[in-house]
């Protein structure tokens, strides 16, 4: 491996352990899915790889004073299989849209992330409620990479293979 896998995440496959085909981790890795999961791992047919762990980090919506407020916050990590290497290679997707409706103004902002990602944050927002105009909070969210990143990388080195984070370049 190299010099800058802190960075990228990156180990290599753990001496001593048979690698195991990659139908085989592809079930493994399925295998953590449950239901209190804040994530899902799933086919990633969809964005050209192997399989994707989601994490809806925030999907809420709110009234307040003025204006209705969203936001909404996704992170993604993208992982395809190199036989050749015995290699897990990663990439992470993280996208925000964000949008603000009132009298008068309407705004949007979306931005988006591609590479590799540590990251802890949280928040707590607090409004009026739709509902029954109450004042209270709204939403509270935890967000921490290594709590999704950290089980796809224990159990593919379980099943004999080394993850590879991908920063720049092709996955």
């Amino acid at each position: 491996m190299g010099m800058f896998d802190w960075l990228t995440g990156s180990k290599s496959a753990p001496d001593g352990v048979a690698r195991q085909p990659a139908s085989a981790l592809r079930q493994q890795l399925l295998a953590i899915n449950r239901d209190t999961a804040p994530f899902i791992i799933r086919d990633g047919a969809p964005e050209r790889c192997d399989l994707v762990a989601e994490w809806k980090i925030v999907d809420a919506r709110w009234y307040e004073i003025f204006a209705k407020a969203g936001l909404e916050k996704t992170f993604k990590v993208l992982m395809k299989f190199d036989e050749a290497s015995g290699e897990v290679r990663s990439v992470d997707q993280e996208w925000t849209v964000e949008w603000r409706a009132g009298v008068p103004n309407l705004a949007l902002a979306v931005s988006s992330f591609r590479g590799q990602k540590k990251e802890f944050s949280f928040g707590t927002a607090f409004a009026f409620k739709e509902d029954d105009l109450s004042f209270g909070k709204v939403y509270e969210y935890r967000f921490k990479t290594s709590e999704i990143k950290d089980p796809l990388v224990a159990t593919a080195q379980a099943a004999g293979w080394g993850w590879k984070g991908v920063a720049f370049g092709k996955l």
